[in-house]
């Protein structure tokens, strides 16, 4: 990921005028740092597992981007997504019908893959996640 101060300074908004825009985008790599200690802190144990590889995943496949758009649309997503986990306001989310609209096939199936992941997990362990 190739972030520029211009780039990472650009305020950010949630689009629906309810929550509050966060103050700027964190570098790729503080914002790394930031998820895996929010997963540490605030997830159990197999979930923290399942979390932190796809979180690694995620950012190895997204570590040479150049598309500014793409960046941004990527460390503000995840940025979020911190958020929601330090403040606990994931639990039984559901997503978000417009963003599901806007995924590729691909992301889609990684969606479901994750998903699969999770109820095997569930299965096996003691119904923890």
């Amino acid at each position: 990921m190739r972030a520029t101060p211009r780039l990472l300074a650009t305020a950010t908004s949630t689009g629906n005028g309810l929550k509050p825009a966060p103050l700027a985008i964190l570098p790729p790599i503080a914002l790394y740092r930031r998820l895996l200690r929010a997963h540490r802190k605030h997830l159990p144990a197999q979930m923290r597992l399942l979390g932190d590889e796809y979180i690694k995943s995620e950012f190895r496949l997204h570590k040479n981007i150049d598309n500014p758009a793409h960046l941004i649309g990527f460390l503000t997503e995840w940025q979020l997504y911190a958020q929601k986990i330090e403040g606990d306001s994931w639990k039984g989310e559901k997503l978000d019908p417009a963003k599901v609209e806007k995924m590729s096939d691909q992301q889609i199936g990684q969606m479901y893959e994750l998903m699969q992941a999770i109820k095997k997990n569930r299965e096996e362990g003691d119904g923890e996640l």
